[in-house]
């Protein structure tokens, strides 16, 4: 389902972090006093009376004056051009109670040019009463402001949300559910993803190369297997953000990023060549860990790809196993995720991607009847009962599972402070035995009796 971006730009400290987290009622923007702390754009899904839409929040526009002051001033301005680049609504806000500054005028002529739509957005109107404090704004010529107190969230925010949705363009493919299946092949910079690409569909469709970071873009390819279309999306290898340079690789990463995200699998790739031989070394990168878990927390399926498998030395008929044993061990949060051995050199194992991709999709929209759900969750409560904490115990009243792509289940108990993680997991490895999750991950909310529905 294609979403519409929405980009929240202005200079530093006027509470762009802030208005971000009140609309997707979490606080995991970050919020200082400090001008440009939030440096990267952060991509967030956000929904306003069944539209939904993604939000970029913005690090603060910074002009030339105060880049020896700011030495991420640059690069914060490039991040503020793409993001204004690719969004289709641009929520300009600016501080009621500091009025009209040059920097504003400036970004105001940056929007102008840009010729996207604007709401223009005055924050720090903490009562009714200092909505005349608004009038001043009218002229930057962007239309008429729009006030809200972003901190507080009494004043403006649901009408702002409302123009949002009104304004963003609704296209027919908004309404159409895309059948094809995306697979995005991602992992660290070298592994053979372009490699695999390129044998999966036969042709050098991707350019391959020894030099790390040679793809530069997220590479979409669409390919029919077996009846089914798919589209193969190749990556830039995703480093650590100390290692990786400013300027065009910065941002080939943020689009391998947002590429795993609008995904529907996964295809985390592994070089089976690296520390296989060691006893004590890792299989995987502390990098390798990181993009499993933004797989994870964007709800994506996932399936782990070892390739260069053939050029493991001293194999034997354990190795596999052995393989699969420690890697589990030492990504326990991929435990669910099915692994293939391959060859991209060879071309061994890579059509089985497809198969299992197909699987995992499956899997990840898989919907279980809510007798079925309070049967198992019901059973697993009495075969081992949650421990007691402070003299209460948890009590299961009622399961039901409310999404898919991840399945999530809603548990509704008397008390949703008395699950601990461990039950959770707990809970988590019951449903799957119990039920065909293999490759997706899950999610359990528990919620009180007394919670109302949509809290």
């Amino acid at each position: 389902m294609k979403k519409r971006t929405v980009a929240v730009i202005g200079r530093p400290n006027v509470g762009k972090s802030t208005l971000v987290n009140r609309i997707i009622g979490a606080r995991k923007a970050i919020v200082d006093d400090m001008p440009g702390v939030t440096r990267d754009r952060s991509y967030y899904e956000a929904e306003w009376q069944g539209r939904t839409f993604t939000l970029v929040d913005t690090g603060g526009v910074m002009p030339d004056a105060e880049k020896e002051e700011h030495p991420f001033a640059e690069l914060i301005n490039m991040q503020v051009e793409i993001a204004l680049a690719e969004a289709d609504l641009v929520v300009f806000l600016l501080d009621g109670q500091a009025g009209i500054t040059a920097v504003d005028e400036d970004i105001a002529e940056q929007l102008r040019r840009s010729g996207k739509p604007i709401l223009l957005t005055i924050n720090k109107i903490d009562r009714h009463d200092q909505k005349a404090l608004a009038a001043e704004f009218y002229a930057l010529s962007l239309g008429e402001p729009h006030s809200l107190s972003a901190l507080h969230g009494n004043v403006g925010v649901g009408d702002l949300l409302d123009e949002i949705t009104r304004r963003l363009p609704v296209e027919e493919d908004e309404a159409v559910q895309d059948e094809r299946i995306h697979i995005a092949l991602v992992g660290r910079p070298n592994v053979g993803k372009s490699s695999i690409l390129n044998a999966l569909i036969g042709e050098e469709r991707s350019i391959v190369s020894d030099i790390s970071g040679t793809t530069r873009d997220a590479l979409n390819v669409p390919v029919m297997h077996e009846g089914r279309e798919f589209v193969l999306v190749d990556t830039a290898g995703i480093r650590k953000k100390g290692k990786v340079d400013y300027g065009v690789e910065m941002f080939s990463v943020d689009r391998s990023i947002r590429a795993l995200r609008d995904a529907n699998v996964t295809v985390m790739v592994l070089d089976a060549t690296e520390n296989m031989q060691s006893q004590m070394a890792s299989m995987v990168t502390d990098q390798d860990k990181k993009i499993i878990e933004m797989s994870n927390e964007a709800g994506r399926g996932l399936v782990i790809v070892v390739n260069k498998w053939d050029l493991v030395a001293n194999k034997t008929s354990k190795s596999v196993d052995q393989y699969k044993k420690k890697l589990y061990q030492e990504v326990p949060h991929a435990v669910f995720a099915p692994v293939l051995f391959t060859s991209a050199a060879k071309g061994q194992r890579l059509q089985n991607i497809y198969e299992l991709a197909q699987t995992v999709y499956e899997n990840a929209n898989r919907r279980v009847k809510t007798s079925l759900v309070n049967e198992v969750m019901s059973e697993a409560f009495t075969l081992s009962p949650p421990p007691p904490i402070k003299n209460k115990r948890l009590k299961l009243l009622y399961a039901t599972q409310v999404g898919v792509a991840p399945p999530t289940f809603i548990l509704f108990v008397n008390d949703a402070k008395l699950m601990k993680d461990s039950y959770r997991r707990y809970l988590e490895k019951k449903l799957r035995e119990n039920f065909e999750f293999a490759g997706t991950p899950l999610v359990i909310v528990p919620r009180s009796r007394d919670e109302k529905k949509g809290r």
